[in-house]
């Protein structure tokens, strides 16, 4: 099992250790190599995503990923900005589906900012096509000067597109994730979001995810425009099973499920390809303003290795045995900053990790 460690920026670099500290305690045998990405790349190789780092994971079964980006690097040229390394091992990898479940622990119900009623017992999949739509649509703009910026520009564009196989597959990605967390207990409902009142791509996407539905009889099948889905996610989060979506939509709605939950810093995601190959990394980015610090949540990146050892590395048992350790913590009353509440305990990144990896003794 060859493993792929890209720490990145920011506290990814602590986020990571816990998670490779907690990999190390299950008594399996990893093969784990570590490469520079993101802003850490670029100081180091003048790129972001280098030849060696992109062959490291390509030849890897999986990729635990921590986050990349600070603001140090706004002023570079787009294509060298710490963030063009995610997009490109999406791209090169193929990673087209992105799961991100909101799963609202029972012992974090009262970090939420909604009300407990509204959220308690919430589980959501949240399926975002990864390689598609406005981030990779070309042309993408004229660009004036080097450094990124445009000044004296008067236009600037971005084209937004989807072939039909690029929606039939992750629309069947979706399905079969419906369908597999029906058998587990919940609803089995896809909501398919688009914009198709206003977008001719998304009344395409409709149409192409209305036809697939039709393969798989067992499950409901519902859309909702991107902007109701975004109401309704605050106003009844629990009316959603499966939500599958695009790049930009996914992105957007991802970040307000994870709020749901009670913090970002509590969920994990998997980008996978054709061959279950995957990167794994937080939904959370890499918080510059804290890095360095020893306060972040590392338990969306220790969850995020838990999928990995699920979808890439064909280890379910140990997956379940991280997550129960996860519960255990949090019912012991262990939180971090961004989860902590009075009548709890907070503690550090690393502390957080150490909890762990006594739990799951």
């Amino acid at each position: 099992m060859k493993i792929a460690v890209l720490p990145g920026d920011g506290i990814g670099t602590e986020i990571v250790a816990e998670a490779v500290k907690v990999l190390n305690t299950l008594g399996l045998k990893f093969e784990m190599e570590t490469a520079l990405v993101g802003g850490a790349a670029y100081d180091a190789y003048g790129h972001p995503l280098p030849e060696a780092t992109l062959k490291l994971a390509m030849d890897s079964d999986a990729v635990l990923f921590g986050a990349v980006g600070d603001w140090k690097y706004d002023k570079l040229d787009r294509p060298l900005r710490p963030e063009q390394a995610i997009l490109g091992l999406r791209k090169n990898m193929g990673l087209f589906a992105n799961f991100r479940p909101a799963i609202c622990y029972e012992q974090l119900v009262g970090a939420s900012s909604l009300k407990p009623e509204l959220i308690s017992g919430l589980d959501i999949l949240i399926i975002r096509e990864l390689t598609g739509d406005i981030y990779f649509g070309q042309p993408r703009g004229r660009r004036i000067a080097t450094d990124g910026h445009f000044p004296g520009a008067e236009e600037a564009f971005d084209t937004m597109r989807y072939s039909k196989p690029e929606i039939e597959r992750i629309a069947h990605v979706a399905f079969q994730a419906a369908r597999k967390r029906k058998a587990a207990g919940t609803e089995g409902r896809v909501t398919s979001v688009d914009k198709a009142n206003v977008l001719e791509t998304f009344q395409f996407w409709k149409d192409v995810v209305t036809e697939v539905g039709k393969e798989y009889p067992d499950i409901a099948l519902d859309h909702m425009y991107v902007d109701n889905a975004a109401m309704q996610l605050v106003k009844e989060p629990k009316r959603f099973d499966v939500v599958v979506t695009g790049n930009m939509f996914g992105d957007i709605l991802s970040d307000e499920a994870s709020m749901l939950t009670g913090s970002i810093g509590m969920l994990p995601s998997a980008s996978l390809n054709t061959k279950n190959q995957g990167l794994y990394e937080p939904s959370h980015g890499s918080a510059p303003d804290i890095a360095g610090k020893g306060v972040a949540n590392p338990l969306a990146t220790i969850l995020s290795a838990a999928m990995m050892l699920r979808f890439s590395l064909n280890q379910p048992e140990a997956a379940q045995r991280i997550e129960a350790a996860v519960q255990k913590v949090l019912a012991q009353g262990l939180r971090t900053g961004d989860i902590w509440s009075e009548g709890t305990t907070k503690v550090g990144t690393a502390q957080m990790g150490d909890a762990v990896v006594k739990a799951l003794g």
